[in-house]
């Protein structure tokens, strides 16, 4: 059973809020806590979340810093929007901690990462919808929140993983914008998104300065950003003849890789997230941030997920940002066994054209491990219909 704590707190439109997760097992409880800041009357409201993988954590730094600029933009009266920030959304995954290492990306007890298999809400909500339905987008917008809502409310709250599952759904279900904020291994900024987005997305790409924006209405993953615009366009597919616009703007934003928990480079992401937020119409006040062409969307299946074909120590022949030709050496792989074990090297060739956008910290990989995202412009056939990494 969720619990909502005494820390439920505000202050003018700033609300602090502490939903206590009760533990599987005694001494295992924790707290969600995040903030709720803007008029609770405004006409949109905005999610953000960061770490949902917990072992990705410059998010939390970034939205502590934009919590600030809200909070002075709301004492300024400049809010249009309601905020809900959650900047550590998964206190599970934070507690996970192994022989002095923090895990974080994975469910324990079922083993599924925590940024996949989310719940389709077109196949769990009610399947006399459509007859709701009309030709006022408005009233469809609400009868269709409504309904999600109230399937979201109806989760069972049994183990401290549903329990945190559905407050987080709770929070992002009638969103307007729903933004999860990660990070890549080392990386440089890049998003994704749904190409009926690309619009929106690009102007988010411009003002966070994403190296990337890669497109894909289904990358096979069930990720938290991809299920809330699903649900808009599956339904205005099945109902061609009703107003059903797509009524969320949703995205994962990678901010570059692990080690990347700066202050002064997290302030300025910060800052142009607000700049972002304010293009939209949704904060007042003297226009803040970064507003420079980013580079052009691409579909995600001509990103290529290059991999090792054998254990080694990689060695890395290219930066991050470089451009690279089909054939060019990413990387040699020296061996660390067999017959050549420690004289040995092995060539990790580009199998497209394109930028190196991110790398491994760690070197030692061993068969299959992702070694290298290129962001090509041609679509790759053999990506298949799962497009993500882990």
């Amino acid at each position: 059973m969720l619990v909502v704590t005494a820390c439920h707190t505000r202050s003018m439109s700033i609300e602090k809020i502490c939903k206590t997760l009760v533990g599987d097992t005694p001494g295992r409880s924790t707290e969600l806590i995040y903030y709720r800041i803007g008029p609770d009357n405004a006409g949109q409201k905005v999610y953000l979340q960061a770490a949902v993988h917990a072992d990705e954590q410059p998010g939390i730094l970034i939205l502590h810093h934009l919590l600030r600029l809200l909070s002075d933009a709301d004492a300024a009266g400049e809010l249009k929007a309601q905020f809900v920030l959650m900047p550590m959304v998964n206190p599970l995954g934070m507690g996970d901690i192994e022989f002095g290492q923090h895990q974080g990306r994975y469910n324990r007890s079922s083993g599924v990462n925590h940024n996949r298999q989310w719940p389709d809400l077109y196949a769990s909500i009610d399947k006399g919808l459509g007859d709701k339905l009309g030709q006022d987008a408005a009233d469809n917008i609400k009868t269709i929140r409504r309904a999600v809502r109230d399937w979201v409310d109806s989760l069972p709250q049994i183990t401290a993983h549903q329990q945190w599952r559905q407050a987080v759904m709770a929070e992002a279900c009638d969103a307007d914008y729903v933004f999860d904020l990660h990070c890549d291994d080392d990386s440089l900024i890049h998003i994704f998104s749904i190409p009926q987005l690309q619009e929106n997305m690009q102007r988010l790409a411009d003002c966070s300065g994403a190296a990337a924006t890669l497109m894909a209405e289904d990358s096979g993953g069930s990720s938290f950003d991809e299920i809330w615009p699903a649900i808009w366009l599956k339904l205005a597919r099945e109902f061609p003849d009703k107003d059903i616009p797509l009524s969320v703007k949703s995205c994962t934003l990678e901010y570059r890789g692990r080690f990347d928990t700066f202050e002064s480079v997290n302030r300025v992401d910060a800052e142009n997230l607000f700049g972002y937020f304010q293009g939209e119409g949704l904060i007042g006040g003297e226009r803040i941030g970064r507003n420079q062409p980013a580079a052009a969307a691409t579909d995600l299946r001509a990103t290529e997920y290059l991999r090792a074909e054998k254990t080694g120590l990689l060695l890395y022949q290219v930066e991050l940002g470089d451009t690279v030709k089909k054939g060019d050496k990413i990387a040699e792989l020296l061996h660390l066994d067999g017959d050549d074990a420690f004289i040995g090297r092995t060539p990790i060739l580009a199998g497209t054209d394109g930028l190196v956008l991110s790398r491994r910290i760690f070197k030692y990989v061993w068969r299959n491990a992702t070694i290298a995202k290129i962001v090509g412009k041609e679509n790759i056939e053999s990506r298949g219909d799962y497009l993500l990494g882990d």
